[in-house]
């Protein structure tokens, strides 16, 4: 007998408080809206994606990847945000209730939402082609939100972690080594360093689309150009291997245009420089400085001989890639 939408939403989304601990949410999963407290010395951040099947994930992909990834890209946001994650809503479309989908998804998603201390408060399921939106929630000290803007020209910019081993994954599909799937499929949100970052980066945004699409919108933010050290790129030992088995092709147009990364560029003014480093070297991902903020409009790739790189693309946009 097929499960109603508020049996589905009890047996695989409906979990006790105790389960996350949170004593802000007053009214979760269970009435027609959530009801939460805000502290007053905080602002609320607020995000939202959606993830359909065959744009934002292939076909084959895990539910327990499809669950983790679809928190995982909003928590991004908020880490760009400074903000630490709080609550989050869910909406489902699925084309049958299948258990061991759900029971699989839901783990996914629990697994991260556990780890940040982050509660499903609310949402809804409903019957069509698979695709997943989530909003997430999530406090700032008042005022110290990090945005797009405030770069100013001879800040330093930086990313956390490594790039393009969610888009050779992509490229190699089945036969992408493991680790450079599992950046795809299980993206870790960079909040901590989000956190570090507050009140001391001068600009952040989340790498979604690619490096030069996402530095692109950092950028127009403040109408600067900037210029990309493109060897310092941080590259992981999955992306060198790959490269050395590719007649040691550099991969350059993946690292700086391929999407799903989901790690943080921002900038720094050059007095910061340090602390900033101090403080996102002890965490996951470190940080590795890229480039720097120039007053002629444009992005720039310099190889470090000093001469220039043309990329072929500009970074994932929808209705332009696909038929996203």
């Amino acid at each position: 007998m097929a499960l109603s939408e508020f049996e589905l939403i009890r047996r695989y989304f409906d979990r006790p408080q105790a389960a996350v601990g949170r004593d802000d949410v007053v009214l979760g999963i269970g009435d027609d809206a959530a009801v939460v407290t805000v502290p007053g010395d905080r602002d609320l951040v607020l995000c939202m994606d959606t993830l359909v099947a065959g744009v934002h994930f292939p076909e084959n992909t895990s539910p327990e990847a499809i669950g983790h990834k679809a928190l995982a890209v909003n928590l991004s946001d908020l880490a760009a945000m400074g903000a630490e994650p709080a609550w989050f809503t869910l909406s489902v479309t699925l084309p049958q209730a299948d258990a061991d989908w759900l029971a699989a998804f839901a783990r996914g998603m629990f697994r991260l939402a556990d780890h940040y201390r982050v509660q499903l408060v609310g949402g809804d399921v409903t019957r069509g082609p698979l695709s997943v939106t989530v909003q997430a929630h999530g406090l700032v000290p008042r005022g110290e939100a990090l945005q797009r803007k405030g770069a100013a020209v001879g800040d330093c910019i930086y990313v956390t972690g490594t790039l393009g081993d969610a888009g050779m994954a992509l490229q190699q599909g089945l036969r992408a080594a493991p680790a450079l799937r599992q950046r795809l499929d299980f993206p870790s949100p960079r909040v901590e360093a989000g956190l570090a970052l507050r009140g001391l980066a001068s600009a952040v945004i989340d790498i979604s689309d690619g490096l030069l699409a996402d530095l692109g919108h950092l950028l127009e933010a403040t109408s600067l150009g900037a210029m990309l050290w493109i060897d310092s790129l941080p590259r992981s030992a999955s992306l060198a291997a790959a490269a050395a088995a590719n007649s040691g092709n550099p991969h350059y147009d993946i690292i700086l245009t391929s999407g799903d990364d989901y790690e943080l560029c921002f900038t720094v003014s050059p007095g910061q420089c340090a602390a900033v480093e101090s403080r996102l070297t002890a965490l996951p991902g470190g940080c590795s400085a890229v480039g720097v903020i120039e007053a002629a409009p444009g992005i720039r790739c310099q190889r470090q001989d000093g001469s220039s790189w043309v990329p072929a693309g500009s970074g994932y946009q929808h209705f332009r890639n696909g038929n996203g």
